[in-house]
């Protein structure tokens, strides 16, 4: 079907406006007719049927470019026509005719899609010519908005970033799929989910509401987003208002980055550098201590045999010697192995039995300080592609600092296992010690830094080592006086 443009060359048949009335009364299609026929409606060819199943079949050969639809068509009416049309993919606007003023049809007709409501006996050429345009114009109109609606419809659906339009209040009103892969959550249920929900931290949320209010837009603001599963992903949001005819803001419209990734991959390079100057220190000692503290062992052995080992006195404070000397030694391998590179021997294992054996380990420490243990683990299959050894080693600095972090008589640690969307495995180690101020949870893995007296602050570099070994991630949460979380994530 060729667009018609408003003002019509009559000599040029492809520009005629190819018109098909659908009246069951003869008489009213040859009154139609005289008034097409008059000169100002030259650029009208007029097309007659005279029932509603042959007009069903005209409108789906798309071969008129306007249609005149009488309202009473025997056993149906001119509504149920236009509605039939619409549904069989018919774009052509539709004019209603109708014998009396009804105010009900009127609105019906337009609700439905018609482009204009004429009354007959009140109809001359002019204006029925003048409707025909209009109905033309209008439909060409709304064609070339439907198609650069469906044109940016297409880039707001496919985008890869999370688009999305919300109101006043920031309540999701659309949003495309990267939204929903994001947050977890259709799009219907976007629309009926209080915000609040999807945010970590409710004073971000406030922090985000009065910045977009106060300048119409924020840029790149980082928070904390909650997935549907409770996974939390780093984001950074942009929003920006969209004003009405006044300039009043009239909604906004947004884009969410996940940053995730790109957070890890920074937090896993300083790691890294942090490690490497551990190493370079711990190498460093090795070579420096280790000499004289070999030569000091070696002399205390001689010591010890020139010595009364009966006096209680000498063996004693050669004990003390010994036993420090051994200690030196232990802690310098331990910040040789915390900085190293692991060798992994990777297979697959039961997940949830190497939890078990882990907690194994620590059994005895948890019944000698009367603490309660719960434990959950996921049902079914949970098998990993992990070191098994190494594993339990990085699990088992995790518990045994939740052990010491709790009060004697009072401490509860629960440990549960589980499986992520994203083919992980997981173990959650939750105490109800004194929990960790925000300031220390972001210098945990910080090689040497230690809240224990005595501790060389190596335990959790350990820990991250072997867990970063596995491709592997880890997550803290805690709160001063409630306790701490820690989950260790595995791929499978």
């Amino acid at each position: 079907m060729t667009p018609v443009a408003a003002l019509l060359d009559v000599t040029d048949e492809e520009e005629m406006i190819r018109v098909l009335l659908i009246e069951d009364d003869e008489d009213d299609y040859l009154l139609t007719k005289a008034l097409v026929s008059a000169k100002e409606n030259a650029t009208i060819k007029l097309d007659w049927v005279d029932s509603y199943d042959l007009a069903l079949e005209t409108i789906d050969a798309h071969k008129h470019d306007v249609y005149l639809v009488d309202y009473r068509l025997g056993h149906h009416t001119g509504i149920d026509l236009i509605q039939e049309a619409f549904r069989r993919g018919c774009r052509a606007p539709m004019i209603l005719l109708t014998g009396q003023d009804d105010l009900t049809v009127d609105q019906s007709a337009l609700e439905l899609g018609a482009a204009d409501y004429l009354v007959k006996g009140r109809i001359d050429a002019q204006l029925l010519g003048r409707s025909i345009r209009y109905a033309l114009r209008q439909a060409s109109v709304l064609a070339e908005v439907a198609q650069k609606e469906n044109k940016y419809r297409s880039l707001f659906e496919r985008s890869i970033d999370a688009i999305f339009v919300a109101s006043n209040e920031l309540r999701f009103q659309d949003a495309n799929s990267s939204v929903e892969r994001l947050l977890g959550y259709s799009r219907d249920q976007l629309r009926i989910l209080n915000p609040a929900r999807l945010f970590a931290d409710l004073n971000q949320l406030r922090n985000l509401r009065f910045n977009v209010r106060e300048h119409g837009q924020i840029k790149d603001f980082e928070t904390t987003l909650i997935h549907r599963t409770g996974r939390k992903r780093i984001c950074l949001i942009s929003v920006w208002a969209v004003e009405d005819l006044v300039g009043r803001p009239e909604w906004y419209q947004g884009i969410v980055r996940d940053i995730t990734d790109e957070k890890k991959a920074q937090q896993d390079l300083i790691l890294a550098e942090k490690l490497t100057m551990t190493g370079k220190i711990a190498r460093s000692i090795a070579h420096e201590v280790r000499n004289p503290l070999t030569n000091l062992s070696l002399a205390l052995e001689q010591l010890k045999d020139e010595l009364d080992t009966d006096n209680e006195y000498v063996t004693m404070f050669t004990d003390i010697i010994g036993r420090n000397v051994d200690r030196i030694g232990q802690l310098i391998t331990e910040m040789l192995n915390s900085s190293k590179p692991r060798d992994l021997d990777r297979k697959k294992q039961d997940f949830n039995q190497v939890v078990k054996e882990t907690l194994q380990l620590v059994s005895d420490r948890i019944k000698l300080k009367r603490m309660r243990l719960e434990t959950s683990f996921i049902e079914g299959e949970c098998q990993s592609l992990i070191d098994r050894d190494q594993v339990k080693t990085a699990l088992l600095n995790i518990l045994v600092n939740a052990v010491e972090a709790m009060q004697e008589g009072k401490g509860i640690l629960c440990v549960k296992t589980s499986c992520t969307d994203d083919k992980r495995v997981y173990v959650e180690v939750t105490d109800n010690g004194g929990g960790i101020s925000e300031t220390d949870r972001q210098r945990l893995f910080d090689p040497f830094f230690t809240g224990k007296s005595g501790g060389m602050g190596l335990g959790l570099t350990a820990t991250q080592n072997i867990i970063n070994s596995h491709k592997g991630s880890i997550e803290v949460e805690s709160q001063v006086g409630l306790g701490t979380t820690f989950r260790l994530y595995f791929p499978k």
